[in-house]
């Protein structure tokens, strides 16, 4: 399985790494941020903003999947690697948790304390506000990393080149064969399972930082 057509499986596997990885990095990253931003910032516009993200946490991907192909195809970005990162990187339900979780986790008095010492808002967010979320991050990276690691709708828009496909749709295209290739289908088998252990993995060595937050929310109660 692992050299069958020049080891494409484990392009595959690559590939599906360095989408989910990169993704669900950027995805936390960028919803903590907003998150804070909108929990702990007082703005014109801040509950529109928030409610339009509420909504886009109720549109489903598969509809967004065809809008964003004749957008990626638009400005040249199509059946690259970056018409899966880009759209990726964005999790209206990252945003949502990461706000609720700043308010209730991110004492004002605190970050008060922070500014009174001279600390910019930027390292206070670094030093104080991400530490603070961590359980909270821990679980948009690992919804983001599954959700992303599992897509493959969008993949099945974006890319027609084989060498740039994820894991699961890889899977498929060697399914479909499996009728000229009987040995393809053994080859699938095989390969969705080592496609679940990444998916293990990380839950297990993901899972103590939501002991972790969950002892530490204990105690302050």
């Amino acid at each position: 399985m692992l050299t069958y057509d020049d080891g494409i499986y484990v392009r595959w596997f690559a590939n599906s790494l360095m989408y989910a990885g990169v993704g669900a990095l950027a995805a936390t990253l960028l919803s903590a941020a907003a998150g804070y931003a909108l929990a702990k910032f007082r703005f014109p516009g801040r509950e529109g903003i928030f409610n339009v993200i509420l909504a886009g946490v109720l549109i489903p991907g598969t509809a967004l999947a065809l809008p964003l192909y004749l957008l990626f195809s638009e400005i040249g970005l199509a059946n690259t690697y970056w018409a899966v990162l880009i759209p990726s990187i964005v999790s209206p339900f990252g945003v949502y948790l990461c706000r609720i979780y700043a308010a209730a986790a991110v004492p004002d008095s605190l970050l008060e304390a922070a500014r009174i010492d001279g600390a910019g808002e930027g390292r206070i967010f670094s030093t104080l506000g991400l530490r603070l979320m961590t359980p909270a991050l821990v679980t948009v990276f690992l919804f983001q990393f599954v959700h992303i690691w599992n897509n493959f709708f969008l993949p099945l828009v974006m890319l027609s080149d084989s060498d740039l496909y994820p894991i699961q749709l890889g899977l498929t295209s060697w399914q479909g064969y499996a009728d000229r290739q009987p040995e393809l289908y053994q080859y699938t088998v095989g390969g969705a399972f080592l496609s679940v252990l990444p998916l293990m993995v990380l839950m297990g060595v993901l899972q103590r930082y939501w002991r972790t937050g969950l002892t530490e929310g204990s105690v302050k109660a």
